[in-house]
This record gives C-alpha cells, structure tokens and sequence, in this order.
C-alpha cells in the first residue's frame, strides 16, 4: 500500500513532498504574523502610544521591503527560492525575538521592521515555491490552497489573541510576543526542509531578466498590481485599528478577536472555492466585483453598527479579500514568463508594502483628524477607485479565455 502510494505521489501532476512543507510554513507564518501585528497595536496602548506612532510602527513593516522588493525578485528568478525562504525565515524570527527582549516605542519600531523585511522575502519565495510545487493542470488549485492555508492562519492568530486576553480590553502582550517567537521558531525549522529544485534551469544573467518597465507596460498588469497594494494595506489596517475601533465602542478583545477571526475564515471559505469560481466567472470579471464588494464593506463599517451586524460585515470584507488578494497574484502570474514571475511577483509585493507603509501612517494622520469612522470613509473610496481601474483597464481578451 505505502509503496503504491509513493508512486502515485512521484506520477502526480504536484509535488507533494514540496507543498506540505511549504503549506505548513505558510500557516504557522500568518498564525505569527496576525499575534504580532495584533499584539503591537495592544502594546501601544500600553506604553500610551498616540494614534500618529501606532501608524509610523504599523508603516515600519514595510519600510525595508520596499528597499529590497525587486532584489529578492531578481534573486529568487536565478534559482534560488528555497535559499530565499530561508534568510526571510531567520529575519522573521528574529524579528520577533525583537518583541521579547526590548519593551519601547523603538523596540516596537526596530522589531517590526526586521520582521517585515523577512515577510517580504517569506512571501515572496513561498509564491515561487507554489509554481515549483504545481504542474501545469494544477496551478489555480495550488495558488487556491496556498491562499488557504494563509487564511487559516490569518484566523488562527486573532483567535489565540482573543482567547488569551478573554474580557479585558487589553491583553497581556508579553506572553502573546512569547508564544509568537516560538511559533516562529517552529516556523523556521520548517522552512529549512525545503530543499532547492534538484534539476533547476541555468540562472539567468542580468541581461536575460525582464526589466521592470516592460514589466509594467503589460497590458492591465499595474491596474491588478494596484488593487492588491490597496486591498493588502486596507488589511493591514483592519487587523490594526478594529482593536482601536473596539476600544472606541466597548468591544471586548474576545469579540474583537473573533471579528477578525470570522473575517479569516470567510477569506479562507472563498479560496476553498476559489478554482470553481475562476473556471465559472473568468479571473477579471472576479477581481472586480470582489473589490467592489470590499469597497461597499469598508464603507458600512464605518457606520455605528451594532454587534452582529459587524460581524456580517466583516464576512462580508473576508469574502472579498480572500479573492480579490488571490487572484491579484494568479493573473500576474498568468501574464508573466517563467522568467520574469519572481520579478514580478516581487514588484507587487513592493507594491503591497510601499502600500503597507504609506497608508497606514496616512491612515493614522486621518484617525488622527476624522477618527476611525472617517479612516474607515477614506479606505472604502481607495478600494472603489482600485476597483473602477481594474475594470476600466483590463485587457480586451484576458490571457486565460
């Protein structure tokens, strides 16, 4: 039996001794990534943080990647996407380790950043990992289950926070950093079994790499790159300032976990059906009625609501987020050489992070000015101009019909 299931495993169109590592990094990276990204926006509270330095911390995990975004690109296109999940494992632990040992508003900062410079590098190879790890007839199903996997761990994180914290409106941040270290070691370990490909193709020379510019000169390639910059960032800072928004209308942090918690398993529900969906409707026409979607769900959190409806608010923006965030990096994809998706798929990264960087600080100046409701306002007209880009820009006959 176990041999005959070996063969299948060897014969199949995936591999699978690549994907299950891969699919559990993945995992316990968003289980750590939403305890801390959580957890920061606590500890500011703690150290009497204003508004304006929640946003500066929350800009800090981008900062770097921005730096770095097309270099991992072009690093990870010459063969080398197992090394690159790697050095992005170590950063992000160290990272982390950051939060345990320093307790200061430039611990915070300094953490946050390192933290977020191994993020970019994590996604970055485990989006090529998936490529590696599909054939040709599995594609959608791999990016499908690979968004999945990141949703259940996006879910898990806010439930652990929510469970630790129970009635109070602040948690204990110290043992929630702690937890997140050695989930990230755990994490680590993990990344270290994926091995590079055994029969890679030559690297490419500088010269054989696709620039960026004609990259971008593909036809509704930075319109999808644009809304997923918008759609990652206003992500960001719903797991950045519900807690806030919680605080403002006296939700206890269990409730404000499981808000976010159901959005995660709405977002991990639309990826489950994810290749259905794209085989019925087509990549684009998805793209822009998810992002519309998320446009109206911004805009209705904004209003005060009472309990239960928020919370079909946010199935509502979990939905929409879990498509329209998959199939911005499956239709790059699509668009793209073999030779040019690390670049390219980097290049959207760095669209997400300079994203990551620049609106939440902004988001923090409007807060700052017009409160949560008014951030709310702003995000929801950033995503419906997104979306009214997309559609306005797609090509005339998609590369997949």
């Amino acid at each position: 039996m176990f041999k005959t299931l070996a063969e299948r495993l060897r014969n199949s169109d995936i591999d699978f001794w690549l994907l299950v590592p891969l699919m559990v990094n993945t995992v316990l990276v968003q289980i750590v990534t939403a305890i801390v990204r959580i957890t920061t926006s606590y500890r500011a509270v703690e150290l009497d943080l204003s508004i304006v330095w929640l946003g500066l911390i929350a800009a800090a995990f981008a900062l770097l990647p921005v730096l770095i975004a097309v270099q991992t690109g072009r690093f990870i296109d010459r063969g080398h996407d197992a090394l690159t999940i790697w050095i992005g494992s170590a950063l992000f632990t160290l990272g982390c380790a950051g939060f345990v040992i320093w307790r200061s508003p430039e611990a915070l900062l300094i953490s946050t950043t390192v933290m977020g410079a191994g993020h970019l590098m994590l996604m970055a190879s485990q989006q090529m990992l998936c490529v590696r790890a599909a054939g040709p007839r599995s594609m959608e199903s791999i990016f499908g289950n690979y968004m999945v996997a990141g949703a259940i761990g996006q879910g898990i994180g806010p439930y652990v926070v929510g469970w630790m914290g129970g009635s109070a409106t602040v948690p204990p941040t110290q043992p929630l950093f702690v937890l997140a270290l050695i989930v990230a070691v755990i994490s680590l370990g993990c990344s270290l079994t994926m091995r590079p490909h055994r029969d890679r193709p030559k690297p490419l020379a500088d010269k054989e790499l696709v620039p960026v510019s004609a990259l971008l000169r593909i036809p509704g390639l930075l319109p999808v790159v644009i809304a997923g910059v918008v759609m990652i960032a206003a992500s960001d800072i719903i797991v950045i300032y519900v807690p806030l928004l919680g605080a403002e209308r006296t939700i206890d942090v269990h409730d404000i976990g499981l808000l976010l918690t159901v959005r995660a398993a709405s977002s991990m529900t639309a990826r489950l059906f994810y290749a259905r969906m794209v085989a019925t409707a087509g990549h684009w026409p998805l793209m822009i009625a998810s992002t519309f979607a998320c446009a109206a769900a911004f805009g209705a959190l904004a209003a005060p609501l009472s309990l239960p409806w928020m919370y079909v608010i946010m199935i509502v923006m979990g939905f929409s987020f879990g498509l329209a965030t998959t199939l911005s990096i499956t239709i790059i994809v699509d668009m793209t050489t073999a030779g040019a998706r690390g670049t390219a798929n980097s290049l959207r990264i760095m669209g997400n992070r300079l994203g990551q960087f620049v609106l939440p600080f902004g988001a923090g100046l409007v807060a700052a000015v017009t409160g949560l409701s008014g951030l709310l306002l702003v995000m929801s007209g950033a995503i419906l101009a997104a979306a009214v880009a997309v559609h306005v820009k797609r090509p005339v006959k998609p590369p997949e019909q």
